[in-house]
């Protein structure tokens, strides 16, 4: 985990960065309290009981909320209103290999058919979201030309999803070569990849390029 819990650092390098970088989906609210919170935490305003039960006011709208502990420690808090987040526009394409990099997901799924060997593969390129950042999802349609979004029928969540091998093949892929992922899911689409070129080819049809396939598949997402 990296994390940043100093008051200088997060003044002079979090928050700058964030301030030039701004976040596009609905955690931006989050930040924009988070970074009031500091402000009055680098004016020495927690040092007064007014001004800790106004760091406590915003810890209250931010994320999960208050613990058990706190709510019984500050029984008076009020949540502070949550920022609106409007207008989630795609900022550039580096944002969106960036966002792959922490969300997205590569994947590819074996399913029983009617094919001479009874088994056909199918890419899967998915981003998942709480339904609040619908808007994003919505604008990578757009932003790809290709792809749904679908609203999960449990939970608050839904999917940007891209199925369809010809998009995979002709807009995906070669978006991500132009525009690379970093951490562990560069290796995931990198043997993702690999099985478009196997299908691409037709490999799939044959028991070889459907065990090399399956090899494949077992050694992503791990």
């Amino acid at each position: 985990m990296f994390r940043v819990s100093s008051i200088p650092q997060i003044q002079n390098v979090i928050i700058p960065h964030f301030d030039k970088y701004p976040l596009v989906t609905q955690k931006l609210a989050d930040y924009l309290l988070f970074r009031d919170a500091i402000k009055l935490i680098s004016h020495k305003e927690h040092l007064s009981t007014e001004g800790l039960y106004s760091i406590i006011n915003i810890k209250a709208s931010l994320n999960r909320g208050l613990s058990a502990k706190l709510n019984e420690a500050f029984p008076n808090s009020v949540k502070v209103s949550r920022p609106i987040v409007a207008n989630q526009r795609i900022p550039h394409s580096m944002w969106i290999a960036g966002f792959t990099s922490a969300e997205g997901c590569f994947l590819v799924s074996l399913f029983k058919s009617t094919t001479k060997l009874g088994i056909t593969p199918r890419l899967v390129f998915s981003i998942t979201q709480h339904t609040r950042d619908e808007e994003i999802l919505q604008n990578l349609v757009t932003y790809f030309g290709c792809g749904r979004y679908a609203k999960r029928t449990t939970g608050e969540a839904g999917d940007f999803i891209c199925s369809k091998l010809s998009d995979i093949v002709e807009k995906i892929i070669p978006f991500f070569y132009e525009y690379p992922i970093i951490g562990y899911k560069e290796k995931n689409l990198e043997d993702w990849k690999k099985v478009a070129n196997l299908i691409k080819s037709k490999a799939h049809l044959t028991q070889e390029g459907l065990d090399l396939i399956s090899k494949l598949k077992s050694d992503m997402n791990k």
